[in-house]
């Protein structure tokens, strides 16, 4: 049986690299924030298959990856980080570890930038997918890439969510000297033109933002 999921919220919120970076969290009451609309959906959804871009210590692909292993059904996790705030992600080992401390088996990570990524026989040979989570590198041209890398691997009702998508902030999480704003709203506010899309966003801290196809 998994640890109970309250004592796992416990656990991971404990953790200081897994509260914050704009999900809303609070450790105070166990509230996972945003982080309970991943879990819901994947939940709800019941997906096979789950791909998240970027992450700092790996909220979101754990909360994903508790989901599916709570639905009991063999759901797996792609997750992509290249590592590029510091080499946390670049020890397969330690990441196996990782994700292991929270009594997980079921998320695969490759340190690759969806470009890099998106040239090899693993992306090749992924499954359909069924929730895509865009948290990457904050640009608008980095949010469409990613999007638009992965269209064709969307099944017909898959939902993509972006995160850090309804505020222009300027991070400097990648060093002082490589400042940048983040840009993905632009992105959004290009998605919500187009008719064959609904758009929902939910402005709670860094925000973020549900795409699907229209009926």
């Amino acid at each position: 049986m998994s640890e109970p999921l309250p004592d796992w919220i416990g656990r991971v919120l404990a953790h200081r690299d897994l509260r914050g970076q704009g999900h809303a969290q609070r450790q105070a009451d166990g509230n996972l924030g945003l982080g309970w609309i991943y879990y819901g959906l994947a939940r709800v959804l019941r997906p096979q298959h789950v791909v998240v871009i970027g992450s700092l210590r790996g909220f979101s692909p754990l909360v994903f990856g508790r989901a599916l292993a709570d639905n009991g059904e063999g759901g797996q996790v792609t997750f992509l980080d290249p590592s590029l705030v510091d080499d946390f992600w670049r020890d397969a080992e330690r990441v196996r570890r990782h994700f292991a401390a929270y009594g997980l088996a079921n998320i695969r990570h490759f340190p690759q930038t969806t470009q890099d990524f998106a040239q090899t026989a693993a992306f090749r040979d992924l499954p359909p997918v069924e929730l895509l989570f865009v948290d990457g590198y904050h640009t608008a041209e980095q949010a469409r890439f990613d999007h638009e890398a992965f269209t064709a691997k969307l099944t017909p009702a898959a939902i993509v969510l972006f995160h850090d998508s309804t505020t222009l902030v300027t991070s400097g999480i990648y060093g002082e000297e490589r400042r940048y704003l983040h840009t993905v709203k632009h992105y959004i506010d290009e998605l919500k033109r187009d008719p064959t899309l609904q758009v929902f966003d939910l402005p709670v801290d860094s925000g973020v933002t549900l795409v699907r196809r229209a009926e």
